[in-house]
């Protein structure tokens, strides 16, 4: 799936931060904590509560942050639909990556159990 360019330059620039608080709403709404968020972006990203604190207060753009982040080598494993789109068909690399973010918020707040989120 292609994004058009300005999709994804907004995207791109808007900081972590921005979104970070509406992840953990969406999934304290639906019974889960924010420890179990933390623990889905470490898994992804590689980072721990240090980075995370430090990437939020740095208001990093979701560029930056992915930019910093060691991709979890399990990570081509999330499949499935985000926002109407397959994210193992999206073309741009980054923009994958933050939709693999989404998927699994979206897996945690569905109540699925962690070590499946996870692909372990």
């Amino acid at each position: 799936m292609k994004t058009d360019e300005k999709t994804l330059t907004r995207v791109y620039r808007m900081p972590f931060s921005a979104v970070y608080p509406h992840y953990v709403t969406k999934v304290e709404n639906k019974g889960r904590t924010k420890a179990e968020l933390h623990q889905v972006i470490t898994w992804l990203t590689g980072f721990d509560d240090t980075d995370l604190e430090r990437h939020l207060a740095q208001e990093t753009s979701f560029e930056a942050f992915f930019a910093d982040a060691r991709l979890n080598s399990n990570a081509p494993l999330i499949t499935g639909v985000v926002c109407g789109v397959r994210v193992e068909d999206i073309e741009d690399p980054l923009m994958q990556k933050v939709r693999y973010l989404d998927k699994l918020v979206d897996e945690l707040a569905r109540g699925k159990i962690i070590g499946k989120i996870l692909r372990s």
